[in-house]
């Protein structure tokens, strides 16, 4: 980029030289230039991938979208039969040429830049010809102007096919920067003008050592980024660049647009970001995803964890907890204030050294390097299995099974704490109810702590904070106000019973957490059904023979111990090894055949190629594990209409499956201010629009609604 006489006077310059070409393009013989289709059969209402190539011999090179300080960018004018229509260019990831003080962006050898053609609904059945005329300027030590004429044919008919040119239009495609929106990239000013010129700070977040990192500019009639980069120091995980900004029409830029580019020795990626300089990242005009949500005030976001907090209490996951809160309340409703304070404060302080515990293991696998997310100890195979077999004991204990009176010194660490109304179990209830809550997202939870993941250790721990005291404050409140406890039923023989039902949801809680059990370890996951047998027997010998037959007592405690150490040592450690995970192969393809929806795997790559072909795009972020994510899978996406519409719209159905926490959705997660799933987004077909992101309770009509907006 230039000043602006600077740029009338070249471009002066290269339209005379174009007209030679016109004249003596001959001279122009390092390129050579053709069109590939991604179909050569297409229906209607079809967008198809159409590339033009340019080869280039071996020491020239054409330019990028923003030549630099000298060249010209590959221009492409297409002449399409009525009903097709052309997209704007996805340009290939450039090189940067710095000449002294000239810097130009490049592409050696080969450069495919990839349009997108959309066939309208109406193009009646036939062939077309695609033709285009493509100008360049090829450079070695000299420069020469380019010119050739392409073409290419497209049949219309009732059933796409793929062209011999597919394979090579995907290969491309990978080639063409990602978005980087959303991402943690922020610009500011770094000092004031002198002159015409201002330093400009630009920085990201990286995953590991660069050997590479640049920024390559968008061009502008406004400014111009000089081509040094300055790499300046920066907190580890941090990319910082230094750049000087100089304006071109005497004011200062509000935005900045370009390309994040990274190399960390065994890949080169680009990341399309716009860069606000008040320091949000956007989505670019090329952009493939979304711009994040805007910085959020500390204030709001501990407001949103506590109301989120509040809200659990109703979800699935809690409710079998609440169920024996109720049950506490009307036993204490005969005991002194004093004491149902002291229970009520000390299940608030389960809650809350749970919900710090967590805060812990988020800030120590963010120290490790690595990406946090809400529920990511259920991708743990030996949390699962232990917490199986606590909420089963706890079930077995509520049945009667086996009561634990003090003293004991077996299974009284977890199986029955939950049901006792003394200062052990108010607090274990407190612990039980944040470990099963984890599975869970409420509203306004989920933008919390996905601003808090992204946070410093103070403010992860304030925001879990305040979660925790919307769990509890229901129940805190309630002991502080013994009065309301009166509009309760009075104690009696229904306690018992009601005791023994409640024991029906904790079973099916175990009998969920051990539906997921396979995701870790395949078909061995059927000896830990078979532990929960050994299991059950030996809590009920111990029950019988020892706590209501004491003249048994002995060879009831032997057989209880038999019976337990052998179906561990048998079944767990012999059979099922549960202490090494041999995870099965996520399969796509087997939910679509389930559902009706043609799921296909998430990644970044299938989003850029469908929003490439202008499509509607649906993601799913889930995972087996999330109750709120299969409560929206049967109420509102998998459902008759949904899939009818998804199918009307030609839209692409991917599923990101977070079940075992692959660290590239839980970064995706992050980006859209999330810090676990459920996270279900609709891309509209038009690329330049940025994704609906929707909450986390869905409803058909919501699901719905993003679809038609999609498409508009």
């Amino acid at each position: 980029m230039t000043s602006n006489a600077g740029s009338k006077t070249r471009a002066g310059f290269w339209v005379m030289i174009f007209a030679w070409a016109m004249c003596f393009n001959a001279l122009a013989a390092h390129t050579k230039v053709e069109l590939l289709l991604s179909h050569d059969t297409a229906v209607p209402g079809q967008t198809i991938l159409a590339g033009v190539r340019l080869r280039m011999d071996e020491g020239w090179h054409t330019y990028w979208r923003n030549p630099g300080a000298s060249g010209m960018p590959t221009d492409i004018k297409w002449k399409l039969p009525p009903g097709l229509e052309a997209a704007a260019t996805q340009w290939p990831l450039p090189e940067k040429l710095p000449e002294e003080d000239l810097t130009t962006y490049i592409y050696h050898g080969e450069a495919l830049l990839i349009v997108p053609i959309t066939v309208a609904a109406s193009v009646p059945p036939g062939e077309l010809t695609l033709s285009a005329e493509v100008s360049w300027l090829e450079c070695q030590v000299q420069c020469l102007p380019g010119a050739g004429k392409v073409s290419a044919t497209l049949k219309i008919a009732s059933t796409a096919h793929a062209s011999p040119d597919e394979p090579a239009i995907k290969a491309g495609l990978e080639k063409v920067p990602l978005s980087g929106a959303g991402s943690s990239a922020n610009a500011r000013w770094d000092g004031p003008a002198k002159d015409d010129s201002r330093p400009l700070i630009l920085e990201w977040k990286t995953n590991g050592p660069l050997a590479e990192v640049d920024f390559y500019p968008n061009p502008s009639e406004s400014y111009e980024l000089a081509g040094p980069t300055e790499r300046v120091e920066a907190p580890p995980g941090m990319v910082r660049l230094r750049k000087m900004v100089k304006t071109l029409d005497k004011t200062w830029p509000h935005e900045i647009t370009g390309l994040a580019v990274q190399n960390n020795g065994k890949e080169r990626k680009g990341f399309e970001l716009r860069l606000n300089l008040d320091g949000a990242a956007g989505a670019s005009t090329t952009a493939t995803t979304a711009a994040p949500a805007p910085a959020q005030s500390l204030w709001l976001m501990l407001l949103y964890a506590f109301f989120g907090g509040l809200i659990l209490n109703i979800m699935p996951c809690v409710l079998p907890v609440i169920a024996l809160k109720i049950l506490g309340f009307v036993s204490q409703a005969r005991d002194d204030a004093g004491k149902i304070r002291k229970l009520g404060w000390l299940y608030g302080l389960g809650v809350w050294v749970s919900f710090l515990a967590l805060a812990g293991m988020v800030i120590a696998v963010k120290a490790a390097g690595h990406k946090a997310g809400w529920g990511m100890q259920f991708g743990n195979p030996q949390f699962l299995v232990v917490l199986t077999v606590i909420v089963t004991l706890v079930a077995l204990n509520l049945f009667g099974l086996f009561e634990v009176n003090p003293g004991t010194k077996i299974m009284d660490a977890a199986g029955s704490l939950a049901s006792r109304s003394g200062s052990a179990g108010a607090f274990f209830n407190g612990v039980l109810a944040t470990v099963l809550a984890t599975p869970c997202t409420a509203p306004f939870l989920g933008a919390a702590l996905g601003f808090a993941f992204a946070q410093s250790a103070g403010i992860i721990l304030l925001i879990f904070s305040a979660a925790a005291a919307g769990l509890a404050a229901p129940y805190v409140v309630l002991s502080w106000n013994p009065r309301w406890l009166k509009w309760l039923p009075k104690p009696g023989v229904w306690m018992e019973r009601f005791k023994v039902a409640m024991g029906f949801p904790m079973l099916a809680t175990a009998v969920w957490l051990f539906s997921l059990a396979p995701i870790h370890y395949g078909g061995k996951s059927l000896w830990l059904g078979i532990f929960l047998v050994f299991l059950g027997m030996s809590a009920w010998v111990y029950g019988e023979f020892v706590q209501r037959s004491r003249a048994r007592a002995g060879w009831g405690w032997a057989a209880s111990l038999l019976l337990l150490g052998s179906g561990y040592l048998f079944a767990l450690e012999s059979q099922m090894n549960w202490r090494t995970a041999d995870p099965p192969t996520s399969n796509p393809g087997a939910l679509s055949a389930k559902s009706g929806i043609p799921w296909e795997a998430w990644s970044p790559e299938a989003v850029a190629r469908a929003r490439a072909e202008q499509r509607p795009v649906l993601v799913d972020f889930t995972a087996d594990w999330c109750l709120t994510c299969q409560a929206n899978k049967k109420i509102a996406i998998e459902v008759a209409a949904v899939e009818s519409r998804l199918k009307s719209i030609n839209a692409v159905t991917l599923l990101g499956d977070y079940t075992r926490l692959p660290s590239a959705i839980t970064e995706e997660l992050n980006r859209f201010g999330r810090a676990g799933v459920p996270l279900v987004l609709v891309y509209p077909k038009n690329p330049a629009q940025p994704p609906i992101v929707l909450p986390e309770a869905l409803t058909q009509g919501i699901v719905l609604e993003a679809l038609n907006r999609a498409v508009q």
